[in-house]
């Protein structure tokens, strides 16, 4: 498989008249290689691709790599190498940081390429079978945890999230794939709110995920108490699902979040949904495409997506519910099948 992934990411190099690109990203090494870095380590990706790492991880490379590695020496070295190879345009990634850019410059041309981001949008079946595994970690033990007793028992935020955490790796789990959200009362009407050392109040809002060979899940449950809660509650399921129903291959992601956003606003809470309607995931918890406003990616069958609407009236309270969905041809598949209320 990293074989075939490894043609096609050359083939598009190749196909801007790149003689190299440089990695440094360690989720796109492992990605093309099968070795995840712990340490600094560089992926030329050329015609006889090769990984150099530090010394610290140079054992770890030379029994997961599926790319030749060498050892790491220096960045002179790594300019000697360039000119032995005649290297006059380089293609780098994004994320690289302007000290090593600096630390590379020279006597060729360096352009950023988003090569490896947009391959990794469509999943394979070995990847698709990993995020499905660890959505099933995340939501068993999610059902172990059982949130509504421990509120009854007067557990704080804190201690949901570290049991939580602890269930998540009992049950396989490699750690959590982002900080566990427990977002209880009037902090629930802060999407990314911080976990804190106080009671389970109510609503409670979970959002939580956990890696599994790599690969993220990310889920978020909202439990409603109130009137009030349970009618701002409806109308988030109500544009997750039809979010859902409208997702399938060749529909932009603009118009999924359009969707979503419409059925919010239809009730008079526009102002309240304040983020997109859902983003992909892989081996990390954000990939491309995003399900926003913006973002016109024509989506593909195999592509990996949440959906996650929700409503958030400031110090009072908040509701979110999130799925991740596989794309298909026709339609769409829901990951699990976690109830939406206990």
């Amino acid at each position: 498989m990293n074989e075939k992934k490894l043609k096609s990411i050359l083939e598009k190099i190749h196909d801007k008249n790149y003689d190299c690109m440089i990695l440094t990203q360690f989720n796109n090494i492992r990605y093309i290689s099968n070795y995840a870095p712990t340490s600094f380590a560089i992926c030329l990706l050329k015609d006889d691709p090769i990984i150099l790492t530090s010394s610290m991880d140079k054992e770890l490379a030379e029994k997961t790599s599926e790319i030749p590695v060498e050892e790491f020496k220096s960045f002179n070295e790594l300019k000697k190498l360039f000119e032995k190879d005649n290297f006059k345009k380089i293609a780098i990634e994004s994320s690289i940081s302007i000290s090593l850019f600096r630390k590379i410059e020279g006597n060729w041309d360096l352009n950023i390429e988003d090569f490896l981001e947009k391959e990794r949008m469509i999943k394979s079946k070995d990847e698709i079978t990993k995020l499905e595994k660890a959505a099933g970690i995340s939501h068993k033990s999610f059902k172990e945890l059982n949130p509504m007793k421990k509120r009854e028992d007067g557990f704080t935020e804190w201690e949901l999230a570290y049991e939580l955490g602890y269930l998540l790796r009992k049950n396989g789990a490699e750690k959590e794939s982002f900080e566990t959200i427990i977002a209880t009362g009037t902090n629930s009407s802060l999407p990314h709110a911080r976990t804190q050392n106080k009671k389970l109040q109510t609503p409670i809002l979970m959002d939580w995920g956990c890696k599994a060979e790599g690969y993220c899940s990310d889920t978020t449950r909202t439990f409603v108490y109130s009137e009030k809660q349970e009618e701002i509650f409806d109308i988030v399921f109500e544009a997750h699902n039809k979010a859902i129903k409208s997702v399938k291959a060749g529909i932009k992601s603009c118009e999924i979040d359009k969707i979503a956003r419409s059925i919010i606003s239809e009730y008079g809470y526009e102002k309240n949904f304040i983020h997109s309607t859902g983003h992909s995931l892989g081996l990390d918890i954000h990939e491309i495409p995003s399900i926003s406003k913006k973002d016109e990616t024509i989506l593909e069958k195999n592509m990996v997506i949440t959906i996650e609407p929700g409503i958030y009236l400031e110090g009072n309270f908040g509701v979110r519910i999130e799925d991740t969905i596989i794309v298909g041809k026709n339609k769409a598949e829901i990951i699990g099948n976690l109830p939406y209320s206990i």
